[in-house]
């Protein structure tokens, strides 16, 4: 696990292969994505390790419900009864009313791309106890706290919502943009790979929209966040 500050009060966790963020404003903290299951205890010395206790946690944002993002939600609703949000279609998503999560036939099927040896298995140890994880707790809400603006993004799954931080020019992009991953042979703005995406048609047109946002640090689910104008990179997202 390691931790990059990346503005006054937002905070960027890598974990395995995922990123989640903690937005501290003085009073509270709201967690913006939980990692994988096997990622809970890591979130939760994340907070401690910013200077907050769990009883701080004020809210949870969710990109999306895919496992590499809900992991340590389950246990802060069951210590704290901390409000989970997320899009007004992901709530359906997150309460598994259906499912859009790379299959078990799709995830075999990557083992033969560079890398993919190294990352199924990487996976697969981070989502033990965790395949059934869902979050019947969530709800759509039109006012976040600490002034967290919802940029509905659809594409990677039918509810994919990305958030923007105005004051402090920071996107939260989850999985509609991302900076890198283990499949992946490059770094910067980018997709990720198709076998991801439920939608990828949607998915390229929500990371367009996003590249336009007034923001100049990108903190993506996966990829290390970057400090950089945004716009500059709208010809590279493919």
């Amino acid at each position: 696990m390691t931790i990059d500050q990346v503005s006054d009060s937002v905070y960027v966790v890598a974990g395995t292969n995922v990123n989640w963020a903690l937005i501290s404003d003085g009073t509270g903290v709201t967690l913006v994505d939980a990692g994988y299951p096997a990622d809970t205890p890591l979130v939760l010395d994340s907070i401690r390790q910013i200077g907050h206790e769990l009883a701080d946690i004020t809210a949870v944002l969710l990109t999306h419900a895919h496992l590499d993002h809900i992991g340590a939600v389950p246990r802060l609703v069951d210590l704290l009864n901390v409000p989970v949000y997320t899009g007004a279609e992901e709530v359906r998503h997150a309460k598994r009313e259906y499912l859009q999560q790379i299959t078990p036939g799709q995830l075999v099927r990557t083992l033969v791309a560079p890398g993919g040896a190294r990352w199924v298995a990487q996976t697969l140890r981070a989502v033990r106890g965790g395949i059934g994880a869902s979050v019947p707790t969530a709800t759509a809400a039109s006012t976040l706290p600490g002034g967290v603006v919802a940029l509905p993004t659809p594409g990677h799954t039918d509810g994919h919502t990305a958030y923007l931080l105005p004051a402090e020019g920071v996107l939260f992009s989850g999985d509609a943009l991302v900076t890198g991953h283990p499949l992946s042979r490059r770094t910067g703005p980018q997709l990720l790979p198709p076998v991801f995406h439920h939608d990828l048609a949607r998915t390229l047109d929500s990371a367009r929209a996003l590249t336009r946002q007034p923001a100049h640090t990108l903190v993506p689910g996966h990829g290390r966040p970057t400090r950089l104008v945004l716009a500059d990179f709208t010809d590279t997202v493919r």
